[in-house]
């Protein structure tokens, strides 16, 4: 079964405000087995948001709207689902007599506008709402279940999982959803796809996605079977070839970033870490110390922008800086092995790049270099990176933890 996630609400198309309730929604669904094949964002407009329902619930088993059930006139859920239904609006006085006793209960009174709430669409079923004034509805039209619920969250995931999550566990065939995320450094998304599209393109379930971000891809499986157990292995048919093409270009098969498999690679290793940091200022660092436990293998870092730092805390000479520049292999390798050598770890990163807007030292915008130094020796990589600087600097960071990554890979084999 399929299901379609209409928010409702003008304030969820300003910057302010970000849809949260249909991220609930669709974790609770794909647990029951229900794709969530559309999500749309309708403004408080009457006969919009009714166009909208009556083309979801044309095409979709299951049609979930939150928000726009409150009181004033901008609340028009109610009014645009019983005109998409062509059905009536009911006044429900006891619904009306229990937000009075709520308001008393407060020492409040009722505003006159509140009775909006008690209106209910003809043929509905009243979902309580114990956190809130709003009433959700239940509808059964056409082999399609619609359910209105209210827009505050905890009003929202209150009134799912008690009302409305037992009906749809009733009403859905046993189904599971199940999704297997592989993550992919080093390569551009149109070569992997050019790469993997011959496996997956033979199959319609699963489902393949594949969303690439500054230096990193991850392809998503998503498999839809009638049991935990062929889902598994449905997933695995699939990956199975995958991970053939693409090797060891794949650093995690669980969604794990690649800040944790790197630090699951020093553990093993017992290895310690030190970085420092020129055009990233510090994001390399960031990242590593996301990780909870990472003071287990990372022993700290320097960012040094200038020159100056660069001498004085890494030891780079300052003829190495005056005849190659700051933006330069040599640098690169100079700072890896000395913050290796302050901080006296087994590895140690080192990034030195020009993330513009503007180029300085005759180096173009994008211009890169890492090193990564241990008791073998130093190893630098250069890459010319597009972008604007945050991109510039993001690329940097993951390439500077592919290189850990794939050397200490190496070093285990």
């Amino acid at each position: 079964m399929n299901a379609e996630i209409i928010a409702v609400g003008s304030e969820l198309l300003t910057p302010q405000r970000i849809d949260t309730n249909s991220l609930f929604l669709t974790g609770e669904l794909n647990n029951l087995g229900v794709e969530v094949t559309t999500k749309c964002v309708v403004g408080d407009d009457y006969e919009r948001l009714a166009d909208t329902v009556r083309r979801a619930i044309a095409r979709s088993e299951i049609v979930l709207l939150s928000g726009g059930l409150g009181p004033t006139e901008d609340d028009v859920t109610r009014e645009a689902v019983a005109l998409a239904l062509d059905r009536k609006l009911v006044f429900h006085p006891e619904i009306s007599d229990q937000l009075e006793h709520r308001f008393r209960q407060t020492n409040r009174k009722m505003a006159e506008v509140n009775k909006r709430q008690a209106f209910i669409i003809a043929g509905a079923e009243i979902l309580p709402n114990d956190r809130g004034t709003a009433p959700g509805q239940w509808i059964d039209e056409s082999n399609v279940s619609i359910m209105l619920l209210p827009g505050p969250p905890h009003e929202l995931k209150a009134m799912f999982t008690r009302q409305c999550l037992p009906r749809l566990e009733r009403l859905v065939p046993k189904q599971v959803i199940r999704t297997l995320v592989m993550r992919v450094a080093g390569m551009a998304e149109s070569d992997l796809d050019q790469a993997i599209s011959p496996v997956y393109k033979k199959y319609s379930n699963p489902v393949t996605t594949i969303l690439a971000a500054d230096g990193d891809i991850q392809i998503h499986l998503r498999a839809r079977c009638t049991s935990e157990a062929e889902a598994r292995a449905l997933l695995a048919e699939v990956a199975g070839p995958i991970e053939l093409v693409l090797g060891d270009r794949i650093y995690s098969r669980n969604g794990e970033p690649l800040e944790v498999t790197v630090g699951e690679l020093l553990k093993k290793r017992n290895a310690t870490l030190a970085v420092a940091e020129s055009c990233t200022g510090g994001l390399l660092a960031q990242r590593i110390t996301t990780v909870p436990g990472s003071s287990n293998y990372f022993l700290g870092g320097f960012v040094t922008y200038t020159n100056r730092m660069k001498i004085d805390w890494l030891g780079v000479r300052e003829e190495t800086l005056l005849q190659h520049g700051a933006v330069s292999s040599e640098t690169a390798e100079a700072m890896a092995v000395g913050v290796r050598r302050r901080a006296g770890s087994t590895f140690a990163l080192s990034i030195t790049g020009e993330a513009g807007p503007e180029p300085a030292e005759n180096v173009p915008v994008g211009t890169v270099y890492v090193a990564l130094a241990n008791d073998t020796g130093c190893q630098v990589v250069h890459r010319q990176f597009l972008g604007d600087r945050a991109r510039i600097r993001s690329f940097a960071a993951q390439m500077a933890l592919d290189l850990l990554r794939k050397k200490c890979t190496q070093l285990a084999v």
